[in-house]
């Protein structure tokens, strides 16, 4: 029976995932634009694509400052 229950568990975390993609609010993101990204970029891949670059972004300026602490 526990393989039935692992089996019904991705559609539902699918759910979620694509629910929280259709939440990604450009304006929220990139703040302090006096322009609606939202409006300027309707489509949901798009936003997506700009909230993934924003979290690499960050991922990687938080892996330099590490480099930058470990070689003092």
């Amino acid at each position: 029976m526990g393989l039935m229950e692992e089996k019904d568990r991705p559609p539902e975390e699918g759910v979620a995932a694509e629910a929280k993609e259709r939440a990604v609010d450009l304006n929220a993101l990139f703040p302090g634009k006096d322009y609606d990204l939202n409006r300027l970029f309707p489509d949901e891949g798009t936003k997506k694509l700009l909230h993934d670059l924003k979290r690499n972004k960050r991922d990687i300026e938080r892996f330099i400052r590490n480099l930058e602490i470990e070689e003092d």
